[in-house]
């Protein structure tokens, strides 16, 4: 390392489950005597947590890494870490020799002896475990960075390999913590002031406690009976693994948020088919009428892509239908795009990709409409909001109800009121992806 001392940069890209690991990698980093900065040329270890869900993502992380070489000449040293890492292994040296570590997310636990290696003079070290791991990477460290919210990764990786989905192949087969470690972290996290906590895993409903003591519905409850808890929010479930209690806990605990995020892909059953989903639409919409039918009004959103291999205009207008049929509060809509490893890659990619966008379109604009006039349903609500921050430009304060909705209000004080606390506020106006209100 450099005369300067033990410093690095670390960014983040996608989803909150690599936000959340980078947490965990900033409070390994700084047990290990390392100092958090905030600009490249600051810093003595330079690390790019990357993600690889999206298309050409790890081009992205290469054009990153291109923009900063000249950097190695200064002695900066570089680590590409996460799920590009974890997929493109060593061929990361071949094409940016200057990098000196490459670690999937399963290997963040040997962190602090690779940083060893690192320091001693190494150039080239790999943390690329094999995807059988039962390891979760779990630490005391974890350094905060969110001033609202406590995220607590409760399950890792993946074993559903939908056909599209790079998942299972970047973070390895699903492995659970324990219940007791979860709500041993969350007391940690409530006696740091937090209120909100928020239970990852990229299917957080797979959650099978080793020691046998809690479903997931049961370690919801749990948490949501924790003092000084507000909010317990979760993502993302997967259909197969949805079931009736977990509504039973939200109805049950009030602390448990109104908010499900079900990823349904597709509403047409011959699609989830060739894409492995293992459930059809009308197992889906089950799930659905169970959440309808809760004593509670439960907010849904979901994911769908649009375009994949063997689509038929009359698959994706089932889709459409599904939209008008569960009436959803947000949609996350993709076009398909193949990605390494997957088995979608053999399939016959004959949709064009100006019929993909077409798509896509037709499905925004159809969500647009109906989540104009589910939030405009909340016109004269009084709503409890948690604050995640301002607008000064508008003069607003920003934040987001418990059903995941954001809203954004006025407030009669010239002392903003900080993030993370709660205020009762009564919507004036409302738009198709936010509320708008006034402080009462």
């Amino acid at each position: 390392m450099t005369a300067t001392g033990k410093t690095f940069y670390l960014e983040t890209f996608g989803c909150q489950m690599n936000s959340h690991d980078s947490e965990k990698v900033i409070g390994t980093l700084q047990q290990e005597g390392y100092a958090q900065v905030q600009v490249e040329e600051d810093a003595d270890l330079l690390l790019y947590n990357t993600c690889s869900i999206r298309d050409k993502a790890e081009q992205k992380v290469f054009n990153r890494l291109n923009d900063y070489k000249k950097l190695h000449k200064l002695g900066k040293r570089f680590a590409v870490i996460g799920c590009v890492a974890q997929q493109e292994g060593e061929k990361i040296f071949e094409r940016a020799p200057y990098v000196s570590l490459v670690a999937g997310s399963a290997s963040y636990r040997k962190l602090p002896e690779m940083l060893a290696r690192l320091e001693a003079g190494e150039t080239r070290i790999t943390g690329l475990d094999d995807r059988q791991t039962d390891l979760t990477f779990e630490t005391e460290f974890t350094s905060r960075q969110n001033p609202y919210r406590g995220y607590i990764t409760i399950i890792e990786g993946c074993d559903k390999f939908c056909a599209y989905c790079v998942v299972p192949y970047t973070r390895g087969k699903e492995r659970s913590r324990t219940s007791d470690s979860v709500l041993e972290e969350a007391r940690r996290i409530l006696d740091l002031g937090y209120t909100e906590i928020q239970l990852l895993g990229q299917n957080v409903n797979s959650f099978r406690d080793p020691s046998g003591k809690r479903t997931f519905a049961e370690l919801l409850v749990a948490l949501g009976e924790l003092p000084g808890i507000r909010r317990v929010r979760f993502t993302t479930s997967h259909p197969r693994d949805f079931t009736r209690d977990i509504v039973e806990a939200i109805d049950a605990v009030r602390t448990l948020c109104d908010h499900v995020h079900l990823p349904v892909q597709s509403g047409s059953s011959h699609v989830l088919k060739l894409m492995a989903r293992e459930y059809t639409r009308d197992w889906y919409l089950e799930r659905i009428s169970w959440i309808k039918a809760a004593k509670r009004q439960i907010a849904l959103t979901t994911d769908i892509i649009v375009g994949f291999p063997g689509e038929t205009p009359e698959d994706f207008e089932q889709t459409i239908d599904l939209l008008n049929e569960v009436q959803y509060d947000a949609v996350f809509g993709f076009q398909y795009s193949p990605r390494p490893n997957t088995p979608a890659l053999v399939m016959i990619d004959s949709i064009a990709p100006a019929e993909k966008s077409v798509r896509l379109q037709v499905l925004l604009d159809r969500q647009r409409e109906i989540q104009r006039l589910n939030y405009e349903k909340h016109l004269g609500e009084v709503m409890e909001v948690m604050v995640e921050g301002q607008n000064p430009a508008r003069g607003q304060i920003s934040g987001r109800s418990s059903q995941n909705k954001p809203v954004n209000f006025t407030w009669n004080s010239s002392i903003a009121p900080a993030p993370g606390t709660y205020h009762k506020v009564r919507i004036t106006k409302t738009y198709p992806n936010s509320l708008v209100g006034e402080a009462v």
